[in-house]
């Protein structure tokens, strides 16, 4: 599947994100992974929007979104120039033979463990989402039961900034 992250500047009002979703939903775009917050300016979320590429048209949908009220600013950013995170929580059930070896793993991966029961094991878990899927392989032999991701955070790599090119401050613009 080819992903396409797109990084949009939202006034932080009530209702931009229905209203966003809205489009995607009035087009039967689907949306692979979604994160909001806040920014520097408090006036101003950033979404950033996971979306297939072969099934939607992502400059269209950029376009679309552009034309939004709310909507300040929408960049896709390529994944070789961007800097890409999720965050996992692993539930794994273990047998106690093998919870050293399950530490091991959680250790090469860089994950911390956050809880710990006689039947399972709790794993927080931040990295880019293709190792976080290579983890997740790895657990697979001894039983994840749960599993809740964030959904992709990401932006540009080096000086520039997603807010460069609009035209006014993002103070002003709000």
């Amino acid at each position: 599947m080819s992903t396409h992250t797109l990084s949009v500047l939202v006034e932080n009002k009530p209702g931009v994100l229905a209203h966003v979703a809205g489009l995607f939903s009035r087009r039967a775009f689907n949306i692979s992974s979604l994160a909001v917050g806040p920014t520097e300016d408090p006036k101003v979320s950033r979404m950033t929007i996971v979306v297939d590429g072969a099934s939607t048209p992502v400059e269209q949908v950029a376009k679309q979104l552009e034309k939004l009220v709310r909507v300040l600013k929408v960049v896709e950013l390529d994944d070789r120039a961007a800097v890409e995170r999720e965050l996992a929580l692993i539930k794994v059930r273990i047998d106690p033979a093998l919870r050293g070896e399950l530490l091991e793993v959680a250790t090469v991966f860089n994950t911390k463990v956050v809880d710990m029961s006689p039947e399972t094991v709790i794993l927080e878990a931040t990295s880019s989402p293709g190792k976080l899927d290579s983890l997740l392989e790895n657990l697979d032999r001894y039983g994840t039961c749960e599993l809740v991701r964030t959904g992709r955070i990401a932006m540009s790599r080096g000086s520039g900034t997603i807010t460069d090119h609009i035209g006014a401050p993002l103070a002003e613009a709000v």
